[in-house]
């Protein structure tokens, strides 16, 4: 099932999810009980892994994806639409049950309310994910999410490690760090929502995000939306970039161009900040526009991000 193309980037490989999302576009979301008449609907390709793989294909990565999908048409039309944007699919498993699937309410300031049913990608196994790494030559960075099961990102993150390969979790959607995932994970990028839950309540000050990064042992970054980001740089000191002011029509899928389009940048060989910056500047285009993958900026456009980095 391969349908990789080679990128000017690096390679990178992501150990992640794949869902369908339902996306219903609505004046407000409805109360307990009650139904409301949306004002439109639609269905597109998501999950965080997968909109991860794309945003990082986009920005001239070689990107393979490992996930499991179900027997039903939703898992072929996910493997279709990977072979549409280059990221190869060797590594993605067909397994008994359904895929899974998000359905999302977004309102008209681009708030979104999710419902993730993982499906086929709770069958996603610590094997395939390390086979999948040991199996990939030349890799640059291994990125993992929350939407499979954490054993499956720690096993493809362990493998990445003995052979030098940088490690990036987004831990989202937040829940408990298993400490075999954490021991091998060298970045780590929650927004501030996910932050505080990770942090016990705490809020995303420079005290709290430096007491978490030295407390998980990682490199961390936090996204704070239209405020930009907080990074914890070498020297342990923590510095803030502010995003551009954009006017935000949905904010579905804006952390995952973030994350795609960091680690394309990192694998590119861009130095941390002008990485952060190219994230930035796809996930500040990505919110002007209604959709998840659909909404990303084009493979073009992209390029044009990427020459303008330092």
């Amino acid at each position: 099932m391969a349908t990789g193309r080679d990128g000017p980037g690096g390679h990178v490989l992501v150990v992640g999810s794949t869902m369908i999302d339902l996306v219903a576009y609505t004046q407000r979301v409805p109360e307990a009980g009650e139904t409301l008449v949306g004002d439109r609907f639609q269905m597109g390709f998501g999950g965080k892994g997968a909109n991860q793989a794309v945003m990082a294909a986009l920005a001239g990565a070689r990107v393979a994806m490992v996930n499991a999908v179900g027997e039903d048409s939703y898992g072929e039309m996910t493997v279709s639409n990977f072979g549409s944007f280059g990221v190869d699919t060797e590594h993605v498993h067909v397994v008994p049950g359904e895929s899974g699937v998000a359905p999302i309410w977004v309102e008209p300031d681009g708030t979104n309310r999710i419902i993730i049913v993982p499906g086929a990608n709770n069958g996603l196994t610590a094997e395939m994910a390390s086979d999948a790494v040991a199996s990939s030559a030349g890799l640059s960075v291994v990125v993992g999410q929350l939407e499979v099961p954490q054993a499956a990102t720690a096993a493809g993150f362990a493998e990445a490690r003995s052979r030098g390969v940088l490690t990036v979790l987004n831990p989202a959607p937040a829940a408990e760090l298993e400490p075999a995932l954490l021991a091998v994970t060298d970045w780590l990028i929650p927004n501030e929502v996910e932050f505080g839950l990770l942090a016990h309540g705490a809020e995303p000050d420079d005290a709290a995000i430096v007491e978490y990064s030295e407390r998980t042992g990682t490199r961390l970054l936090v996204t704070l939306g239209g405020d930009g980001v907080a990074v914890v740089c070498d020297d342990g000191s923590v510095s803030r970039i502010e995003a551009d002011v954009v006017e935000a029509v949905d904010t579905t899928g804006a952390g995952d161009a973030f994350v795609g389009s960091f680690v394309a940048g990192l694998a590119a060989g861009l130095d941390e900040t002008a990485a952060i910056r190219l994230g930035m500047t796809c996930a500040g285009e990505s919110v002007t526009r209604p959709g998840t993958q659909t909404s990303f900026p084009s493979r073009e456009r992209c390029a044009e991000i990427m020459a303008a980095c330092p």
